[in-house]
């Protein structure tokens, strides 16, 4: 018997990889080097970004700091580490390595350790004057078990008083991030670093995600301008509120610059003449997915105002021109990620909003280069059939030119599958964005299985995202037709249908899905009696509605890290202003709100009846472990197959490479033995 099962495997294995001699493998995509957002020196003549490595024989990866002169192709290795950044002289160049500061010649000679500071820093800021840097630390402010039983040293228990007690992947260990400076000369700390927050229970940049973007020096190098939500334990668990702090570097004072905002306050970015201070906001409590507006306030006056009033999208990664009368972003605009301005100068109705860039692909990130006369962007740039790679952007039309070719080698030899726009109505008369993946030499006479993925969030654009996660040329190659439907819910398409996701989940946004999937299976083509259902996190969530109300529509599903039981992931979850939101409060709440009794999976299981994978990280604490075990549970006793898959080490994502090999691996295996 065994040996039977043995030779099935074996089939099926060959199955799965009958597609890979010519498009994207697993093990082919995890060799693509992964490029780095671009840096500009002070000149703009300069170019520094990082190419990460991946090492999936030694499950490690190595990231080379690169230089490119803005008028040339060719690119220098200068040495491993992270964060490049420009000393504003323009005669070094920082770098991270071993959570410590070093520098080193503009050619990547005479590397210096600058920082020794015990138990390491992270987002370093050189100020404009040179004259200081500053850096983020933890500090340990709480005392935890051990610290109040001394007597009790071999003692292991976590004493609880208050919610966020863990975050992410991480259980609080009486620690906080906090903002420092010290002088600066010459690659050498010349006095003892100052801590703008001592003994403040708050951090920056924000959890768990925030980084040295969210923290900026004005340009007179007198004050520093940090982000932080100053609340903490449980207050913190049901707020967005985040504020920008301007500490002036004088007197040791700490202006909170947005107090009147209780959403979200972050990113700020000074004017090249410190007179103005933009940043990005959101306006509605509680509501992570609200539409950031690009805000601006007169540094002299304190008179705010909302540039991006009457921009139906949002604004992200925004950054002032040289000359102060621009303001360039990144969009999201139909399901793609675009360059857009606001201009000063123009002398019209709100918004002064330009749409630079056009094309079926994502700009990821971008650097102003070039001079003030002759000014050129420099951006990173990614579809679902071409990983991150910089281009040289016009300013004055959007055109874009190739800047690096980092992975030309490696892909010479893939070929991609196409990728495909449809519209397709919904039940209730809308028009929805649809991506539609082939195989590689797709060929419209033979039919194929076919997938629906959902996508997370639940307000996470299906963009022209290269994920190393859920890469649909990789599903594609192995045989596979993907549908990837932008339903309610996702950004890039107005407010309107983006926030209608919010107490709705297993509403519209679910009959979307399955308006994608009815319209794609009426092709000749895909094969109808072989379809399956994946995604991971809201999209999780989605596989888990659809096993109890497909109607017979698929064969097989994955959920990795799906929300199963609303009740449970309200009292398990860490941001809890999220689940609050979403669902409409809480389960216990009077009146009771309607999506505990109609949106949660686990009231459909009567109607499971399809086989069905879980995959989840036992460190995941968004959605944690316990949301897969129960759907297991429920599977396993109805008697339906179903296999779980957990990772001891991983969060929310997989990603160490090897974890990420036996992903592939299990996720197709399954696949191939329900839909081939």
């Amino acid at each position: 018997m065994r040996r039977c099962i043995f030779i099935l495997a074996l089939v099926l294995f060959a199955s799965s990889n009958a597609y890979t001699q010519n498009g994207l493998s697993a093990e082919k995509m995890l060799e693509i080097d992964r490029v780095g957002s671009p840096v500009a020196s002070p000149d703009g003549q300069t170019i520094l970004f990082t190419v990460t490595d991946v090492n999936s024989e030694a499950n490690t990866s190595v990231t080379t700091i690169y230089s490119q002169s803005l008028n040339s192709t060719d690119r220098v290795a200068l040495t491993t580490g992270s964060g490049p950044m420009w000393n504003p002289n323009g005669q070094k160049i920082g770098f991270m390595r071993g959570g410590q500061l070093w520098e080193m010649n503009p050619d990547g000679t005479s590397p210096a350790q600058i920082t020794n500071i015990t138990g390491g820093i992270s987002n370093v800021l050189y100020a404009p004057n040179g004259q200081y840097i500053s850096f983020t630390k933890n500090v340990k402010l709480d005392a935890l078990a051990n610290d109040i039983h001394p007597d009790l040293p071999n003692a292991n228990a976590r004493m609880i008083d208050g919610l966020m007690f863990r975050h992410w992947d991480t259980w609080h260990n009486g620690t906080y991030r906090h903002l420092f400076y010290a002088p600066y000369n010459n690659g050498k700390l010349t006095g003892e670093p100052i801590d703008v927050m001592e003994g403040e229970t708050f951090d920056t940049p924000l959890k768990p995600f925030g980084g040295v973007a969210q923290i900026t020096w004005s340009p007179d190098s007198k004050s520093l301008v940090y982000t932080s939500k100053k609340l903490t334990g449980t207050d913190a668990a049901y707020s967005t509120n985040s504020d920008l702090y301007q500490y002036h570097l004088a007197d040791g004072s700490t202006t909170n610059l947005t107090e009147s905002n209780e959403g979200y306050d972050f990113y700020p970015a000074f004017s090249p003449d410190g007179s103005q201070l933009a940043w990005l906001s959101m306006e509605t409590p509680m509501y992570e997915a609200d539409r950031y507006r690009l805000m601006v306030r007169d540094m002299k006056s304190g008179a705010v105002r909302e540039l991006s009033a009457g921009f139906d999208n949002n604004v992200n990664s925004h950054a002032w021109s040289v000359d102060g009368n621009r303001i360039y972003f990144l969009t999201g605009i139909e399901a793609t990620v675009q360059l857009f301005y606001y201009d000063f100068r123009t002398r019209r109705a709100d918004p002064n909003i330009f749409k630079l860039t056009d094309g079926i692909h994502d700009y990821t990130g971008f650097t102003l280069a070039g001079t003030r006369i002759r000014p050129v962007i420099v951006a990173s740039r990614m579809s679902m059939s071409a990983p991150v790679e910089l281009f040289k952007v016009d300013v004055s039309n959007g055109s874009a030119t190739a800047f690096t070719n980092v992975n030309a080698e490696i892909l010479a030899d893939v070929t991609m599958g196409n990728v495909e726009k449809r519209w397709v109505e919904t039940t209730d008369g809308k028009q929805m964005l649809v991506w539609v993946i082939y195989p590689p030499d797709f060929d419209p006479t033979r039919e194929y299985p076919t997938l629906l993925y959902a996508q997370g969030g639940p307000q996470g654009t299906v963009s022209q995202f290269f994920s190393y996660r859920w890469n649909f040329q990789v599903m594609a190659n192995n045989g596979y037709i993907v549908v990837a439907p932008n339903r309610r819910g996702l950004p890039s398409f107005g407010q309107e249908w983006n926030r209608q996701i919010s107490g709705d989940w297993g509403g519209q946004a679910m009959k979307d899905m399955l308006s994608a999937i009815d319209h794609v299976s009426a092709e000749p083509y895909a094969d109808e009696t072989k379809m399956g259902a994946v995604g991971a996190s809201f999209g999780g969530y989605t596989v888990f509605w659809l096993a109890g109300n497909h109607e017979k529509r698929f064969k097989t599903f994955i959920s990795h890290a799906g929300v199963f039981n609303f009740e449970s992931m309200y009292g398990e979850t860490e941001e809890l202003f999220f689940s609050h939101f979403d669902f409409g409060g809480a389960y216990f709440d009077d009146p009771r709100p309607v999506s505990y009794d109609q949106h949660s999976p686990h009231l459909y299981i009567n109607n499971w009846d399809t086989p069905i994978m879980m995959i989840h990280g036992e460190r995941d604490y968004r959605v944690p472990l316990g949301q897969s075990f129960q759907a297991f549970t429920a599977a396993q006793r109805k008697g339906i197959p179903s296999r779980m898959l957990i990772f001891p080490e991983e969060n929310h994502w997989i990603l160490s490479p090897q974890n990420s090999l036996l992903w592939h691996r299990e996720f197709y295996n399954w696949l191939d033995t329900w839909l081939k």
